[in-house]
């Protein structure tokens, strides 16, 4: 249980743009080999062809009959899902398509400034609520797009939509996982997940109270640590009583907290050197408890594919060759609808998330 923490207000969001250009968002160094390149082209055609619209990615590639209350499926979009193909866009300098997609996933989520996260094309409903890590995935795909092509043509819409987050879900410096425009209720809760540290970096250094904010926020990842023996972090954190939650770990959000640690390079060597054994051994599960037993004994290429980004920016070379090996396990390959896609050639299932973190991984 951590101490007390003093959080402090940052200051009325305004909407106005950092004054440096946003060039942290680049990487410099690449280590996707030909084979990375030529799979992330069948990789992204699959995606363009198959389950991309004019309003968003589908869920998934077969749709469903009925749709589910608590999470999406089929032929429903998610603003998640939007920001990845962005993130993808903007990398690979696809500049016209990233526009085009931006104004049609505006017109798809935009809810008074911040993202929808979920659209029922079926029905047309957009849910009220966002997910916070979602805003600052777009967020942080404007400002890549900027840095690439060294304009200012994103910067104030970028701005626009933190400054919203700073009307609910990131309000006074805390971080939740959603807020909901109708109710002007937030989450009492945040997933360690959501703590995107370079976004969040990028528009909280420029003054005092923000700095502070930013400072307490990462404060309260490292207080999620679990410890040497199991080097993972909790899963989520109460603003009610500042205590963190002891449900067991989903992996792909676990490795999302090693991600945005990595990148202002504060993962720990006890952390990677966990993540580079589940790798080798070919024993990433999809869920552990916070002691650190298999909760779930499935594997994921998703996973894989986070496996090998955390390594990207950790500049570790070696295990992110042996995580891109077993993204690519995950491909299909044979005559399917699904071919060059990420899924199951048998029942035809091929989720969006796991194509585009693997699309994303294979970029780096």
């Amino acid at each position: 249980m951590p101490a007390t923490i003093g959080w402090v207000p940052c200051e009325t969001a305004t909407g106005t743009p950092p004054k440096t250009a946003p060039t942290t968002f680049t990487r410099t160094v690449t280590w996707h080999t030909k084979t990375d390149r030529q799979n992330q082209e069948k990789l992204a055609h699959f995606i363009q062809k198959k389950m991309l619209t004019k309003q968003g990615i589908y869920t998934n590639f077969v749709d469903t009959k009925n749709r589910q209350t608590g999470v999406a499926t089929g032929h429903e979009l998610l603003s998640e899902s939007a920001g990845m193909w962005l993130q993808y866009l903007a990398e690979s300098h696809q500049y016209r398509a990233f526009r085009q997609f931006y104004r049609a996933t505006v017109t798809t989520f935009d809810d008074s400034g911040q993202f929808s996260y979920r659209y029922d094309p079926r029905n047309k409903k957009r849910f009220a609520v966002n997910a916070t890590l979602d805003d600052l995935r777009i967020i942080r795909a404007l400002n890549l797009y900027d840095a690439q092509t060294k304009t200012n043509h994103y910067r104030q819409a970028a701005a626009n939509h933190f400054a919203a987050l700073k009307v609910g879900s990131l309000k006074a410096g805390k971080l939740y996982d959603y807020y909901d425009p109708q109710t002007k209720q937030a989450a009492k809760t945040t997933s360690l997940a959501y703590f995107d540290f370079k976004t969040l970096k990028y528009y909280e250094q420029g003054t005092r109270a923000g700095r502070r904010a930013y400072d307490e926020q990462l404060k309260v990842v490292h207080g999620g640590y679990l410890g040497n023996v199991f080097p993972l972090y909790a899963s989520s954190f109460s603003w009610g009583d500042l205590t963190y939650a002891t449900k067991n770990l989903n992996t792909s959000e676990a490795l999302e907290v090693l991600l945005h640690l990595a990148e202002i390079g504060q993962l720990k060597a006890t952390s990677r050197t966990w993540l580079a054994q589940q790798v080798r051994a070919h024993k990433l599960y999809n869920g552990y408890s916070t002691a650190g037993s298999v909760t779930n004994s499935g594997q994921s290429t998703a996973n894989y594919a986070l496996a090998a980004m955390v390594f990207a920016t950790a500049n570790d070379q070696a295990n992110y060759r042996a995580a891109m090996r077993l993204v690519w396990e995950g491909q299909v390959t044979g005559n399917s609808p699904i071919q060059g896609g990420i899924g199951d050639a048998k029942t035809q299932q091929s989720y969006s998330y796991s194509n585009l973190t693997a699309l994303n991984a294979a970029g780096m």
